[in-house]
């Protein structure tokens, strides 16, 4: 190693910087060293969501005939998005100092707030590192809806932190009023992931604005927005103006969805500029985002003809879907998302592999004593491939 810094050292040293945490390098040891996952489709190892999904992708047939695991967007990026990455390679040797202001004063724009509310990163996950570093705590704790995006409150747990997870409600949503009675002295971070993945489902806008604005006087909220751009209204279903003006609220927005950037990678949360401050001594943000990333999302950025076509296409193949699972006696999670959840009749492995072998990508959970597969919503040849693996097997 010689006298060269390794990220690992960087982020060890930032840890260090923020609030004067001794225990930090420690877990940062911690969260390097991941544990193996047994098999897809368990909630309770670290790090599930992200290695399930890898580990169908590695070991899924080539090619396959529907790619319905990654709740990923088969319509994009946009034309314009491509030409744009394209512009940009022959510059791609600079860095991108002057794209990144562009980007974020864009958003900012759109969604009024200041620039210095926004931080972008190469996709949301090494945001959601810096909260569950910059939150964490010894013998404090992270409260969820169960099952929820485990990505944040996992990381948290491998830095000591306790995972309070909140059953959902009987129409699969986040329970909040549950998840606030949950809240203690040891509380550093409350997650709220809306729509909620992998049940597809949306709380109430007016209910989760007052949860917030409650829970906000106590603890930190983080709001994860990902599949927002999947609902009717999403300016109006959005928390980013309550994060513009509260001091204890961060939302977070991909790209990863409706846009077709997850293999791109970039995202953003809007908060205060002081938690801004912290988050970034725990990432990389500023230059961890390509230039042709940069590129693509600027032209790109919401181009109303394109997500309004790649959202009819995705509700299309939803509702097919759904007739699909009528049709063969199965029940669902209504969505608001570009998945669905529902129950399944056998054993979540054996189906999922049952239909790996048809050359359809799925996922399973296990929750409530009852076997789940979640299918990501792909183009209307991938739902036609689904039925036809699913009616062989339902």
């Amino acid at each position: 190693m010689g006298n060269s810094i390794s990220r690992r050292t960087l982020l060890k040293r930032g840890a260090l910087l923020a609030g004067g945490l001794p225990f930090a390098a420690s877990l940062l040891d911690q969260v390097q060293a991941s544990p193996a996952i047994t098999h897809p489709g368990t909630l309770s190892a670290p790090y599930a969501e992200a290695w399930t999904e890898k580990t169908i992708a590695l070991n899924a047939p080539v090619p396959l005939k529907a790619r319905l695991f990654a709740n990923e967007n088969p319509f994009g990026p946009c034309d314009k998005a491509k030409k744009a990455i394209m512009d940009a390679c022959p510059t791609a040797y600079q860095y991108p100092f002057r794209s990144m202001p562009e980007l974020t004063k864009k958003i900012a724009d759109f969604e009024g707030v200041k620039e210095e509310n926004i931080l972008l990163a190469s996709g949301s996950s090494p945001l959601l590192m810096a909260a569950a570093l910059y939150y964490s705590r010894p013998g404090g704790n992270v409260i969820t809806g169960d099952p929820s995006y485990e990505d944040l409150p996992s990381k948290a747990v491998r830095m000591g932190e306790k995972w309070v997870k909140v059953p959902l409600t009987a129409e699969y949503k986040l329970d909040l009023d549950a998840m606030e009675k949950a809240i203690d002295a040891n509380t550093g971070l409350v997650y709220v992931c809306n729509p909620n993945n992998p049940t597809g489902t949306v709380v109430d806008t007016a209910k989760l604005k007052a949860f917030v604005e409650r829970v906000s006087k106590r603890v930190p909220v983080f709001v994860d927005e990902a599949y927002i751009d999947y609902l009717p209204d999403p300016q109006g279903t959005t928390l980013i103006p309550m994060a513009n003006s509260n001091p204890n609220i961060i939302v977070a927005r991909t790209f990863s969805k409706l846009y077709g950037f997850a293999g791109l990678r970039l995202g953003y949360v809007v908060t205060q500029p002081d938690i801004i401050k912290n988050l970034t001594l725990h990432t990389e943000a500023f230059m961890s985002i390509s230039a042709t990333t940069l590129a693509g999302a600027i032209a790109t950025y919401q181009d109303r003809e394109y997500l309004d076509g790649a959202l009819k296409k995705t509700l299309a193949s939803k509702e097919y879907l759904y007739e699909v699972l009528k049709k063969e006696g199965y029940t669902y999670v209504p969505s608001s998302a570009n998945f669905v959840l529902f129950p399944i009749k056998m054993e979540g492995k054996q189906f999922t592999d049952e239909m790996m072998k048809r050359g359809v990508g799925v996922r399973f959970w296990k929750f409530n004593n009852q076997e789940w597969c979640r299918v990501s919503i792909g183009r209307m040849d991938e739902m036609e491939a689904f039925a036809t693996a699913f009616k062989e097997i339902s």
